[in-house]
């Protein structure tokens, strides 16, 4: 009873945060609608980081699978057939946890053309992205082997089109040059401890929303890089008064808005939430605002913008 009473507080004051989300997808113009809000633990009943993004109509663009992303995307009535781009920020499960399961719908789709996606390269503790759909998808060794069409799009799959972003990658390289003519994406490294972790940008239609990822806010170039993002999507899982620890993977409220004003955001979407931060949910709120002055808003699972 005590979860129960905690999860209908959490959603209600989060929901009172948000501005009420349109129907999604809009027929026609931009649309970013969140699939997942929360983080690591299942004590919130949101689903793990996940995002949309939606043009005239179509699902064209997913940022992140986390657990519970499987669920969320068919509630979206989202289409495996319409995605150009599927992004990974990092190897952490609430954040590729849902990848396999959405690849096993993707089996159902009848699709035919290749689907690009990028992830980090790797280090001594985490996978590379060629390394981690390797141990998913290999014929011989991979855990779901049974899928391996999609390493070379045999066995009537699409052909994953891996993008490793290693260190040497510029942050202005597009990474859909030559696959998109109406989306461009980048990617940056950011700082989370020892993970290896990429934010995204995408550019459509002269509208560019950031999905900073989780970050500890210490790279001065992240900045530059959001620069006047018309939606800049931060993570917030943890409070102001966190450890050390904590603040080595995650920026606290005041880094956020601090950040958010140097990019010279239009508006900030606040997500990526845990227990620990949606306790004081007004409170560090409140705190990002000290330091931005721009739009704030808080997500739950569907939330759904236009641009």
């Amino acid at each position: 009873m005590r979860f129960l009473i905690s999860v209908i507080a959490f959603g209600a004051l989060s929901s009172a945060c948000a501005e009420q989300p349109i129907a999604c997808p809009p027929a026609q113009g931009v649309a970013v609608q969140v699939l997942g809000s929360g983080g690591p633990i299942a004590d919130d009943a949101r689903a793990s980081s996940s995002y949309l993004v939606w043009i005239d109509g179509e699902s064209r663009v997913m940022i992140d699978t986390g657990g519970g992303s499987f669920l969320r995307f068919g509630e979206a009535n989202a289409d495996f057939l319409d995605l150009d781009f599927m992004g990974l920020s990092h190897f952490h499960a609430d954040h590729s946890a849902d990848f396999a399961a959405l690849m096993k719908s993707g089996n159902f789709a009848k699709r035919q053309r290749a689907l690009s996606v990028a992830g980090p390269g790797g280090s001594s503790r985490f996978p590379g992205l060629d390394n981690y759909l390797t141990s998913i998808l290999d014929g011989s060794q991979g855990a779901y082997g049974y899928l391996s069409g999609y390493l070379d799009g045999t066995g009537g799959l699409p052909e994953l089109k891996a993008i490793e972003v290693g260190d040497s990658v510029s942050p202005e390289r597009n990474l859909l040059q030559g696959e998109s003519d109406d989306i461009a994406i980048y990617a940056i490294h950011v700082p989370h401890g020892i993970v290896p972790a990429l934010a995204f940008r995408v550019d459509v239609r002269g509208e560019s929303i950031v999905f900073a990822s989780d970050q500890n806010g210490s790279n001065e170039d992240f900045a530059d890089f959001a620069k006047d993002a018309t939606l800049l999507v931060m993570h917030m899982p943890i409070p102001e008064g966190a450890g050390d620890g904590a603040r080595q993977l995650h920026a606290i409220p005041s880094r956020i808005g601090e950040i958010a004003a140097a990019a010279g955001a239009k508006s900030l979407l606040l997500s990526h939430f845990m227990a620990r931060s949606l306790a004081n949910l007004e409170q560090n709120v409140q705190l990002v605002k000290t330091g931005f002055a721009g739009d704030v808003e808080t997500a739950v699972d569907l939330y759904c913008r236009s641009l």
